[in-house]
């Protein structure tokens, strides 16, 4: 079958990308280590002994670095409906995170244990239909807010990355309501025409 254009181009930007020959290089799981990594050394999110659930982890790019920096008296939780190869000190869940069932199986997991952070880099398979491509997305990071207000400590962090666009304003919002503050990111390694930010709810305002 004959690549189209599009797809093409995708192709030798992503050979040509400086950060996907890194992590290869690093033995990184994907170039998506590298956003976290970047937002972490300027927020320090990830902390020796933290407890972290990693949502749409795989690969693993996330769980990897998050792994590493939280250390052997951390944990990690990570969910994905795509199967990842194991990695130390990560718990992985597979299924389809919209469905009760695997929400259930995360909760389970954390037991009585609170969260100190949420990290989504979770998207749907976008169509290139902006009309359907953008409720989908938001759809997912509602549910990611939703299972950060169930699961993070007071004080706790919640990073999640979002597409600009319908619902985004909305969604900024809602963060607020639950965060002493909200600031947004783009980290170097997110390609720069993409509609992607990553907004960081910092100090989780638990009410129970």
């Amino acid at each position: 079958m004959a690549k189209s254009k599009s797809s093409g181009r995708w192709l030798k930007e992503h050979f040509d990308d400086q950060y996907v020959k890194r992590s290869k290089e690093a033995g990184l799981r994907s170039r998506a280590s590298y956003k976290l990594q970047e937002i972490d050394a300027k927020d320090k999110l990830l902390k020796p002994g933290s407890t972290v659930v990693d949502l749409g982890a795989a690969p693993g790019g996330w769980s990897q670095v998050a792994a590493e920096l939280v250390g052997e008296r951390g944990r990690v939780v990570a969910s994905d409906i795509l199967s990842m190869d194991p990695l130390a000190g990560v718990e992985f869940i597979q299924g389809d995170f919209t469905e009760e069932a695997v929400l259930e199986k995360i909760l389970q997991a954390l037991g009585d244990e609170l969260a100190d952070l949420v990290i989504s880099d979770m998207a749907p398979n976008m169509s290139g239909n902006a009309s359907i491509d953008q409720p989908a997305a938001m759809y997912l990071v509602e549910l990611a807010l939703d299972l950060a207000r169930q699961v993070l400590k007071p004080g706790g962090n919640f990073l999640v990355k979002v597409f600009q666009g319908e619902g985004f304003d909305a969604y900024l919002q809602d963060m607020r309501s639950s965060f002493g503050s909200v600031v947004t990111r783009k980290p170097d390694a997110s390609r720069a025409r993409s509609r992607e930010v990553y907004l960081l709810g910092k100090g989780f305002l638990r009410v129970d």
